[in-house]
């Protein structure tokens, strides 16, 4: 009959060891060969975790033969630090922005470390700080296992995952409740259920990097499968909305060529504003076009300097004025305030274009556009009102999806793809800000869009 026997607290030292060696080979392997840009991050904090965990590891081996303060104080610290990096990949798979998260992990861990080096500042008992070790692990690691726990849409691999780390958490629990109520002067006991605890524990590592693993993959390969839907979408906005003004073009250059000789000054000069205007149609539906897609492949890049945005926004309303003038549309700018904030000039500018552009399109003449700036709870909010057509709620549903074809022409029959307000989605994203439309049918819309910056 089988029969565990106890494992010397030597081998699991050089177990773990080894296993987190492993671990760390195959993680940094995976980020340079496989993962993508936005994974690599992840897996340098998963990596970095496990190789600060293999260091400490080593310190825990040379106990004996190096100082007490390094093969213990230093030991643990290294370990409790390992979990907070490990635990910042783990939430990093599943929130965006979690920088409130990594805040709190980071004062987990530091309180933990600062605990566990003043209980042997005061000599206090190898089980005690077993004890006070343990708990720091276990209030590590729980945030994360909650989160996942309770988070939407379940996949198999998150499930698996989630499951590892509720039975480590477990785990966890169990020994410090059995070293409270059995205290030793061991770090790890030669009895069996010492034995038992850290050949679990290290099996349910070694699973948890795996689901890990697996979980990264899954994100990958969903993001990957995105991408080919917008890239269908993609070239399905291609075929549609350049047919039209090309095909105008071509008809209209023909018509010119053709009966040239036929028409008066005023006819041919008529057809040439025509045909100046789908050109300029296509053109700027090219210009959105090549700009989506350098954002969708990573090709711009993202290089926020400090900038006044009053000047900003002044700058883009001058190169908006001209078209407006034409239905002569009013465009004012109100602010309180001088703000200087840290924004990538470019993409703010194309930003506020699109939307001046749209506010113009779906104006009467005799309009008015107001933009404001303000400051809302230390965030940047920048409006855009008009007093135009509004925009029906059940287009206003599909702005800004790509997926949601928009077909609403402007006040003189102006056409649009809505690809423009994609792309205002995609660079407020890329300043980690939102952006929303309140508008009512026959009494015009605002946009706004914030930004989540520190202002100067």
């Amino acid at each position: 009959m089988f029969e565990l026997l106890p494992v010397d607290p030597k081998t699991i030292f050089l177990l773990y060891f080894w296993g987190n060696l492993f671990t760390c080979i195959l993680i940094f392997s995976f980020s340079f060969s496989y993962a993508n840009s936005d994974n690599r991050k992840t897996l340098k904090w998963f990596g970095l975790g496990k190789l600060i965990l293999t260091l400490a590891w080593v310190l825990a081996l040379l106990r004996n033969i190096i100082p007490d303060f390094a093969s213990i104080n230093i030991a643990n610290s290294m370990i409790l630090g390992a979990c907070c990096f490990e635990t910042m990949a783990m939430l990093s798979l599943i929130k965006t922005h979690a920088k409130k998260h990594y805040r709190f992990q980071i004062a987990i861990t530091a309180t933990s470390i600062v605990l566990f080096n003043i209980s042997t500042f005061f000599d206090a008992s190898l089980n005690a700080r077993v004890i006070i070790g343990g708990i720091g692990i276990f209030f590590i690691y729980l945030l994360p296992t909650i989160t996942y726990f309770t988070e939407k849409g379940k996949s198999f691999f998150k499930t698996f995952y989630v499951l590892c780390y509720m039975a480590f958490e477990i785990l966890i629990a169990i020994r410090i409740i059995h070293r409270y109520l059995y205290p030793q002067d061991l770090i790890i006991s030669n009895d069996i259920f010492d034995s038992l605890y850290s050949i679990c524990l290290f099996l349910l590592t070694l699973i948890g990097i795996v689901g890990f693993l697996l979980l990264v993959k899954e994100k990958q390969d969903h993001k990957i499968r995105k991408l080919l839907n917008d890239k269908n979408q993609f070239f399905s906005i291609i075929s549609h909305d350049l047919r039209g003004p090309l095909g105008s073009s071509v008809s209209l250059s023909e018509i010119l060529l053709e009966n040239i000789e036929k028409y008066s000054r005023e006819e041919i000069k008529e057809i040439s504003e025509l045909l100046h205007d789908s050109n300029k149609n296509i053109y700027k539906l090219l210009e959105n076009l090549l700009d989506w897609s350098r954002v969708q492949t990573g090709m711009i890049a993202f290089n926020p300097k400090n900038v006044l945005l009053n000047a900003l926004i002044e700058e883009n309303i001058e190169l908006s004025r001209n078209i407006a003038l034409n239905k002569n549309i009013n465009i004012t700018f109100e602010s309180a305030y001088l703000v200087e904030a840290e924004v990538d000039k470019n993409m703010i500018s194309t930003i506020l274009r699109n939307l001046l552009s749209n506010a113009i399109k779906f104006t009467d003449k005799n309009g008015e556009i107001k933009v404001k700036l303000v400051k809302i709870n230390q965030k940047i909010e920048i409006s855009i009102t008009d007093n135009g057509i509004g925009v029906p709620d059940y287009i206003k549903e599909k702005l800004f999806k790509i997926n949601g074809k928009v077909l609403q022409k402007g006040t003189e029959n102006e056409l649009g793809s809505g690809l423009g307000l994609l792309l205002c989605k995609e660079f407020v994203s890329i300043h980690q800000g939102t952006i929303w439309v309140e508008s009512e049918q026959g009494k015009g819309s605002t946009f706004q869009f914030t930004l989540p910056i520190k202002v100067v």
